[in-house]
């Protein structure tokens, strides 16, 4: 079972993209921070990042730049899933290393075709 760490403030939004993600059949793990986020990732790297931009403590660009230069940080597939939609936000992530990028809100239609566009799937 291919596994895959949600990263997002907001716990509804943590809820929401877990269903949506076990019902495609993932294993699913959250965080709700880019430091808890690395803590999961340093004790077992996921698959699949679904990662917000907008959170405390490390934000989610901060957090992909640190995940990309830890050892195993460049396996996982990682999806910006947020509300900054401007070419700005979207050529940052993906110059950090993003793979895909997502807005909120989204539904499971989005989320499996991304995910089968950047190969998870």
């Amino acid at each position: 079972m291919k596994s895959c760490l949600v990263v997002d403030d907001s716990r509804v939004i943590r809820k929401v993209a877990r269903r949506m993600l076990e019902e495609i059949g993932f294993a699913v793990d959250e965080a709700g921070d880019g430091e808890e986020a690395m803590a999961r990732c340093e004790a077992a790297m996921p698959e699949c990042i679904l990662l917000d931009w907008n959170m405390p403590v490390m934000n989610g660009l901060e957090f992909l730049k640190a995940l990309r230069e830890s050892p195993g940080g460049d396996a996982p597939v990682v999806v910006f899933c947020t509300t900054e939609n401007d070419l700005d936000h979207i050529q940052a992530a993906l110059e950090a290393g993003a793979s895909e990028y997502i807005m909120k809100p989204f539904d499971r239609e989005i989320l499996e075709a991304k995910l089968a566009s950047v190969g998870v799937l």
